[in-house]
Order: structure tokens, then sequence, then C-alpha cells
């Protein structure tokens, strides 16, 4: 398995049998459910949760939940 052309579905798939025999099943499961394609429009709600704000509202708002600087 090392034709560094194969399509990438074939690919997925190889992976997932790997991590089956390697983790079992039900790990693997676990592990593959940790990732989405996502739905909708990121970009329009990206623009519509941000469309009010500044980067300098960003900023402040950043360094307001930021944790202290450790001292050494």
């Amino acid at each position: 398995m090392k034709d560094p052309n194969l399509p990438l579905s074939h690919v997925t798939h190889h992976a997932i049998h790997v991590l089956a025999r390697e983790m079992g099943v039900v790990n693997t499961m676990r592990f593959l459910n940790q990732f989405s394609t996502g739905s909708g429009n990121y970009t329009q709600k990206r623009d519509a949760l941000f469309q009010d704000l500044t980067l300098e509202n960003v900023l402040s708002e950043v360094r307001r939940m930021s944790p202290p600087p450790l001292r050494t």
C-alpha cells in the first residue's frame, strides 16, 4: 500500500481496515465519530455571526478571556 497515486476513497477504506484491525471496531468507530462534514453554509453563518464586530472587539474579548501570563 505504498502507491502514492491511490484515490482518496481507497486510502480511506484501507485506513479504516487498519484501525479496526489494530484498535478494534468499537474504538475505530469512537475515533471516526469525532469527525463530521458539517452542514449549511459556513461563510454565511460566520458573516452573520461577526457582522457587527471589529478586529478591536475580537482582540479585546480574547484578551479578556485569556489567563494572565505565568511569572517565572
